[in-house]
């Protein structure tokens, strides 16, 4: 990765995006990309860790930026407590985070305006809604459908406000049985009628 770091010696990359569109496997293999053939392996913070519940959906970033972000700018390493969504608390192990010269940092809100001055590359996953629906269903369990229909209402909100995908450095198809959308000319219709800027690259997650 060429681009330089941006938040104090580590390059933070944002994988953003709506739920079930596929940022945790994409993020995923990026940090095995990067971490191939010998190099330092790459960190992978998820924002759903840190969240302290369903109502907790973009507020959780003060606890991010003191337990995680805030060490990184300093080159120390970064600790936090993972949330555990079945108890309902945060558990007493911590996780460590080393300013490493890559960190990615996946979930909702993780490419927002805030933090985009110190991101050395920011994703944005996205599919269709349908889709991504089915895939969160079927992760979570039917039973969580209505705190999943709030969730995605206040991503959408979110997105629109904040303009994430727009400002994409690359967006990834997180649905690989469609072909891939196409940057020229003029911008390109993806999900739910969102227009991308062309000179953005597009890639599938396949």
């Amino acid at each position: 990765m060429g681009r330089p770091a941006r938040l104090g010696r580590t390059r933070l990359v944002a994988v953003d995006g709506p739920s079930g569109a596929g940022k945790t496997l994409f993020a995923g293999r990026l940090a095995a990309g990067l971490g191939g053939a010998g190099a330092e392996e790459v960190p992978v913070v998820h924002t759903d860790d840190l969240l302290a519940g369903w109502d907790d959906q973009l507020t959780f970033w003060p606890r991010l930026d003191e337990w995680v972000l805030d060490p990184l700018r300093a080159g120390r390493p970064g600790h936090y407590h993972r949330y555990s969504w079945v108890r309902g608390e945060f558990t007493p192990g911590r996780v460590t985070v080393p300013p490493a010269p890559v960190v990615i940092l996946e979930g909702v809100s993780s490419g927002r305006i805030g933090i985009a001055p110190e991101l050395t590359l920011a994703v944005f996953v996205t599919a269709s809604p349908r889709l991504r629906l089915d895939r969160a269903v079927e992760r979570d369990g039917a039973e969580l459908l209505p705190y999943l229909i709030r969730w995605r209402q206040g991503e959408r909100r979110h997105f629109r406000a904040d303009a994430t995908a727009e400002r994409a450095d690359l967006v990834v198809d997180g649905a690989p049985d469609r072909a891939a959308p196409t940057g020229s000319g003029s911008p390109v219709q993806v999900t739910g009628g969102t227009a991308y800027d062309p000179e953005i690259h597009y890639v599938r997650l396949a």
